[in-house]
């Protein structure tokens, strides 16, 4: 799956947590893009099974969407708690730059920075 396709999904999961429904115009604003640009990819998104539209227009998860945006959004705070600790910027410049980070690395440096902050973790309730 391409990034915006990631994307798409993530806030589809994050306005759903913060709204309870998902409609493409809360996906456009959101994400400031035009209507017909967020119609076109929730087209694309119900055709390979990742979202369902609800005649009202309502959008949901599939278990497949679901499990897919929760992984990505999962990498996305994961990476903006690494950058923020290892590097001490404010939160909103790490989850800037998490956003960026979160589709382009690769499952095994997710898994090592994974174990790294669950190491400090530890380290930290020990101490």
């Amino acid at each position: 799956m391409h990034e915006s396709g990631e994307n798409y999904l993530e806030t589809i999961l994050m306005l759903k947590q913060r709204k309870g429904t998902v409609r493409s115009i809360d996906i456009a604003r959101e994400l400031n893009f035009s209507k017909p640009s967020v119609s076109r990819a929730m087209g694309l998104l119900r055709e390979d099974g990742y979202i369902v539209m609800e005649p009202s227009g309502e959008i949901h998860l599939t278990d497949k969407g679901m499990e897919k945006a929760s992984s990505v959004y999962g990498r996305h705070q994961l990476l903006t708690a690494f950058l923020q600790e290892i590097t001490g910027v404010p939160e909103e410049q790490a989850e800037a730059n998490a956003c960026r980070m979160e589709h382009i690395l690769d499952q095994d440096v997710i898994d090592g920075i994974r174990g790294y902050m669950k190491e400090r973790q530890a380290l930290e309730t020990t101490a």
